[in-house]
């Protein structure tokens, strides 16, 4: 997992560091929500919260080419306002999330999932600096984008606008390429209800019933935990409808940031870099992550 925890990434690896069907091998950082060294101090303490042995790498401070934007007035200034966490005691990677990428991808016996749920610089970084690492890629499964409004500008998806030049080098690198965007991380919220019932499982559910409450991407049918998708499609890709579509990326201009899909397949004759959710079954994804929380994360 590659990540700016985020209250909605803090929910993302809390259930990925407890879920016994998934082998998390790394957790790298990436500046986004908030600056690098807080999302790096939030990973280490989701870390030292769930007691799991889990290496984190500290990765890029700023985006390729633009300039930082955070994103504190959303998950507040540590990122992951509304619950008394303890200071971490673990610490990171010696080595930078790039580094740690490319070592963890050479290493493993078989392909490997990323999931980028914050800007992706990191892993815009690896692929130009490792080529080599790209067999290894299973699958990427990122957090961002949208077919129609943005959340950042009106164009713009906040993960895609905050480094665009990393999206688009992303986007062309040949690997199968999964976009979890607003389309349905807008639509299938956590409701209420759900957030309520977290509250009353344990220690954990309390943790993430606490920064939930602290989310303001909130309306009437509950609160955007974007991130948290992945890890559904991930699991349930069943549960979303996906177009197969051409996603270029906008690198400058008012439009900067915006993710254009070839839907008339007008442009790329007919080829495709990404599988996009259009659609997602909700009451699935909050009876799904009640289930995870129940099943493994009584701490």
């Amino acid at each position: 997992m590659d990540s700016d925890p985020g209250i909605d990434d803090a929910v993302a690896i809390s259930t990925a560091l407890t879920d016994p069907q998934l082998e998390l091998v790394l957790i790298t950082t990436v500046a986004g929500n908030v600056t690098v060294d807080k999302t790096t101090k939030n990973a280490l303490t989701l870390v030292d919260f769930f007691q799991k042995d889990v290496p984190v790498a500290m990765g890029a401070t700023d985006p390729l080419i633009k300039k930082f934007e955070d994103a504190a007035r959303i998950h507040g200034e540590s990122g992951m306002a509304g619950y008394d966490f303890p200071a971490p005691t673990s610490k990171p990677l010696a080595k930078s999330a790039v580094l740690a990428l490319r070592d963890a991808l050479m290493a493993s016996k078989k392909p490997i999932t990323l999931i980028p749920t914050g800007a992706y610089t990191n892993i815009a970084l690896l692929l130009r600096e490792y080529p080599e690492v790209k067999p290894k890629i299973k699958q990427i499964i990122a957090m961002g984008g949208s077919l129609g409004r943005g959340n950042m500008t009106s164009a713009a998806e906040f993960n895609v606008f905050t480094d665009p030049h990393a999206a688009k080098i992303m986007y062309n690198a040949g690997i199968p390429l999964v976009m979890v965007g607003l389309d349905v991380t807008l639509k299938g919220r956590i409701s209420d209800e759900t957030t309520a019932k977290l509250g009353e499982l344990g220690r954990a559910g309390k943790m993430l019933h606490d920064i939930i409450g602290k989310d303001f991407d909130h309306d009437e049918t509950g609160t955007a935990i974007h991130d948290l998708q992945t890890l559904f499609y991930l699991e349930c890709p069943e549960a979303f409808e996906t177009k197969d579509y051409w996603v270029d990326i906008i690198t400058e201009g008012p439009a900067v940031g915006e993710t254009v899909a070839d839907i008339r397949a007008a442009y790329h004759d007919g080829k495709t870099n990404a599988k996009v959710c259009v659609d997602i079954d909700t009451k699935a994804f909050n009876d799904w992550l009640l289930h995870k929380v129940k099943d493994n994360m009584q701490a």
